[in-house]
């Protein structure tokens, strides 16, 4: 991992929290190959569907959204493609893998994120331990599925006030439920690493990040999954 200044992300740091008109999610796994870009594209995808318009990265968001969907590696393959089975996984969902480069994670996107969900719970140390304040907005994947499912959506924004400001309570939500929620068993917050493994397992994958990914946009767009 590399830190502010090593020329990855141009333009000035800013602190958490701080830029009110949208909402980052950054999702994080070792290589940026496999898991991640996975995630990220699924989530774009999910988001898409249940808004109407296109989620993209780094350009903003649907006019009205505000959310902004990216990944990076902790031990990132940068300027790499994702795994050709990676794309096979998304071509099965019907979401584009299309131009898709890896990163190295950097301070800067941490920085930037209002919620990082990562693979596995040693990506989550990894990010908590880059500092920024981002243990209250940083969970595996599947923690903050397991959370988001104990939240009352009723509780939440309205989504006619802004997708923005609901993701923003949603997060504090969880992050306020993370000490009574436990996972089961230590494995419960994992997401493993296909990287190398035969489609198969690629697509096993991906079907649990579907699963784990349901409930979170179903939480941030108060929308549910067309049956």
């Amino acid at each position: 991992m590399r830190g502010i200044g090593d020329g990855h992300v141009t333009g000035s740091p800013v602190e958490p929290g701080l830029s009110r008109d949208a909402f980052r999610i950054l999702h994080v796994s070792t290589g940026n190959v496999c898991r991640s870009p996975i995630t990220e594209r699924l989530t774009r995808h999910f988001l898409a569907d249940r808004l109407g318009g296109p989620v993209p990265g780094c350009a903003g968001a649907r006019p009205g959204s505000g959310l902004v969907v990216e990944s990076a590696g902790t031990w990132g393959h940068e300027g790499a493609p994702m795994e050709a089975n990676a794309e096979a996984v998304l071509a099965d969902f019907g979401a584009d893998a299309s131009g898709f480069v890896g990163r190295e994670l950097l301070d800067e996107h941490v920085i930037r994120a209002d919620l990082v969900l990562t693979a596995t719970r040693d990506h989550r140390a990894q990010v908590i331990s880059m500092g920024h304040s981002a243990g209250l907005r940083t969970f595996t994947l599947k923690e903050f599925t397991r959370l988001v499912k104990a939240i009352d959506p009723a509780t939440l924004p309205p989504v006619e006030d802004g997708v923005v400001e609901r993701a923003r309570a949603l997060v504090r939500a969880a992050a306020a439920l993370r000490g009574w929620l436990l996972a089961p068993t230590a494995e419960a917050d994992e997401v493993y690493d296909p990287y190398g493994a035969p489609l198969s397992f690629f697509r096993a994958i991906g079907d649990e990040i579907h699963q784990a990914l349901d409930p979170v946009v179903t939480a941030l767009t108060g929308v549910p999954a067309r049956t």
